[in-house]
């Protein structure tokens, strides 16, 4: 317990109650609060800790014991949650990282300030990540890329190998990049989204629509929309 160090969370989304059991299961850390900025306080406490107003928790849980992890997701295109990083950077605060102990993050891989690495994923070797970079779970970073700073991985995510994704970009769920391409700043790469050459800044590759086919499920494999009475269940 003489390892444990102190933390504040600042959010109190599903983000935030996702990242207290994290670092409470799975870290050093032991978070002694949740912070969100006064205009936006609504409860004076989550998951039995308090929450207080951003703009007292220097008073309340002073810097020189306390460490700041913001868990923010993507709204903005990751503005919200860097210009929170800011905001506790400028108070003092050291900003906390994570890493998952089920990522395989190679030892010639280089990451930043203030990330989250989920479990499953794999940073393969000679990854550059920059700072406050969130991967959801089970991504393949390909060797030789470079994540830039501020960006937003989701899950199933597959950037291959020398690749450069610029600041604040955000990659939906099962998106892809082949190699050797470059992502600009500022790109949203929707769900299921594959690209396979460069962009330009500010670039939006929304999610492939998919439409329902015109046979529904019942005509298609003949059975009624109800299940019959008595029918079994095994």
């Amino acid at each position: 317990m003489s390892d444990t160090r102190g933390l504040v969370i600042v959010g109190d989304s599903s983000f935030a109650e996702v990242a207290h059991e994290y670092l409470t299961e799975d870290s050093d850390y032991q978070v002694a609060a949740f912070a969100v900025e006064r205009a936006h306080l609504t409860r004076g406490t989550l998951l039995g800790l308090p929450v207080v107003a951003l703009e007292d928790l220097a008073q309340a849980f002073p810097p020189d014991g306390h460490e700041v992890y913001v868990a923010v997701v993507y709204g903005e295109l990751n503005r919200l949650r860097t210009r929170l990083v800011e905001t506790v950077d400028a108070m003092g605060y050291n900003l906390a990282s994570y890493v998952s102990s089920h990522a395989r993050v190679s030892p010639s891989a280089k990451m930043g300030r203030h990330c989250f690495i989920f479990e499953d994923n794999v940073i393969q070797p000679y990854v550059n990540i920059g700072d406050n970079v969130v991967f959801w779970s089970g991504n393949h970073i390909g060797h030789h890329s470079t994540i830039g700073d501020n960006c937003f991985i989701s899950s199933h995510v597959v950037v291959s190998g020398h690749c450069e994704i610029g600041d604040n970009c955000f990659f939906g769920v099962n998106s892809a990049t082949a190699d050797n391409v470059r992502i600009a700043k500022d790109c949203w790469i929707g769900p299921g989204v594959t690209i396979t050459a460069n962009t330009v800044a500010g670039n939006l590759f929304p999610a492939a629509k998919v439409e329902a086919a015109r046979a529904s499920t019942y005509r298609f494999f003949k059975i009624d929309p109800e299940p019959c009475a008595g029918a079994s269940e095994d």
